[in-house]
């Protein structure tokens, strides 16, 4: 699995780095930065959550 992010339709809002912190952050700037965009089932449902709480369905997991 992975996640994509559509980065022209992130506005920075930061739900899904406080869902998946260890998978996402905000950097100065406020530009969503993946720590890696392959997961494995360890990190899926952290992965799901932030997807789901994005509020301009910026993340997907694929």
């Amino acid at each position: 699995m992975r996640i994509v992010l559509d980065r022209p339709r992130c506005e920075g809002h930061g739900l899904c780095e406080e869902a998946a912190p260890q998978l996402m952050h905000l950097d100065d700037e406020g530009e969503l930065v993946l720590h890696r965009e392959e997961i494995d089932a360890s990190d899926a449902a952290a992965a799901s959550a932030a997807a789901r709480v994005c509020p301009v369905a910026a993340l997907r997991i694929a």
